[in-house]
């Protein structure tokens, strides 16, 4: 281990002004940078992992603008901390926050980058999920700050994929053959009768193939994802559920940010001593990763 999360932070849509992914998720990252009291110069990397944004926008990547959005490295003359200030979009729907990492834990291990902020930010094309009851997503931005930490005990374990062996039963699409005049405020989200269930039931398969393979105590074990997700990994695995989102308008690649928090505000720290991340989402496809807090 030895990759920490700092700080996290979320932000939801203010309500005078339609959503925006770029203001969503420079807010949540502004937020972590805050709670970390540390400045948006000294961001090495920025990894931005949201899929939904405002008018389908496609180009250029919204890592980029989000970069700009929080002001790291737009001057590197001018700026006192010069750093490469790099950004780029890694897009995999609900897995993309621990795609990003898996990514961040070898940039950080090797140098490369002295902190790396991940963000991730969805919102209706529309820019209003609340007024589309057929769009199954809430309208929320989250980030997470990661550094190197000196207790080798601390951090994230190793970040595992898994692949179901059947067709998905999701998929969120810009149909283009119909879009018409609509098309940069409209999008297709197909979730076939049972969705929820089958992906709640690969989620536990998964957490507990994470489990048997990395040696987890699952008896001081808090799980981390999606409340349906959740709940059923940790039947499986006899672990604890906590953290969850909600079905009904739940985060999506925000969601792991926003789990995170919550279990902090709840978890009993002599009950639990690590936390295990899982997500799931389109493919069908899982991600599963091991954290311990640092301190606990």
């Amino acid at each position: 281990m030895g990759v920490v999360i700092t700080a996290a932070g979320t932000a939801l849509p203010d309500p005078s002004a339609p959503a925006s992914v770029v203001d969503l998720a420079g807010r949540a990252a502004r937020g972590a940078l805050d709670g970390a009291q540390v400045s948006a110069s000294s961001i090495g990397v920025l990894i931005n992992v949201g899929v939904y944004r405002e008018h389908n926008t496609f180009e250029p990547a919204m890592s980029a603008l989000v970069q700009k959005e929080v002001g790291i490295n737009l001057d590197y003359i001018a700026d006192p901390e010069p750093a490469a200030g790099f950004s780029f979009d890694l897009m995999n729907g609900a897995c993309g926050v621990l795609n990003a990492v898996q990514v961040g834990q070898a940039l950080l291990e090797t140098g490369s980058a002295e902190r790396l902020l991940i963000t991730a930010a969805d919102v209706h094309p529309g820019g209003d999920a609340d007024r589309d009851t057929a769009y199954p997503y809430a309208d929320l931005g989250g980030a997470l700050l990661l550094e190197r930490s000196a207790d080798p005990r601390a951090g994230f374990g190793p970040v595992r994929h898994y692949t179901a062996d059947r067709p998905t039963d999701v998929e969120g699409y810009l149909d283009t053959g119909t879009m018409g005049r609509h098309g940069r405020t409209t999008i297709t989200v197909r979730r076939e009768a049972g969705h929820a269930e089958r992906l709640s039931e690969f989620a536990a398969h998964a957490a507990a193939d994470y489990a048997r393979e990395i040696g987890i105590d699952l008896d001081r074990t808090l799980v981390i994802g999606p409340a349906a997700a959740a709940a059923a990994a940790a039947d499986s695995t006899g672990a604890e559920a906590g953290g969850g989102v909600g079905a009904g308008g739940e985060p999506h690649t925000a969601a792991p940010v926003l789990g995170y928090l919550r279990a902090l505000d709840s978890v009993r720290r002599e009950d639990h001593e690590q936390l295990l991340f899982v997500s799931v989402g389109a493919g069908p496809s899982a991600a599963c990763a091991l954290y311990r807090p640092e301190g606990w």
